[in-house]
């Protein structure tokens, strides 16, 4: 099934689904993107506090 990411909250949906399927590093990919999409810094970390760990991503 073709899957949409138009917006944070899809991101979110994704984050949840990868979490609850063992994948924590993806799931923490997905919030940060989901952060990233939102404009309130407030709401930003409350989805980064909701999946906590180390970031995976390699900037550079």
């Amino acid at each position: 099934m073709y899957r949409s990411f138009d917006c944070a909250a899809d991101f979110i949906d994704a984050a949840r689904e990868m979490a609850v399927t063992g994948r924590p590093a993806l799931a923490r990919l997905l919030a940060e993107e989901a952060a990233d999409r939102t404009p309130d810094a407030d709401a930003a970390a409350r989805i980064l506090a909701a999946f906590p760990g180390p970031s995976p991503r390699q900037e550079g």
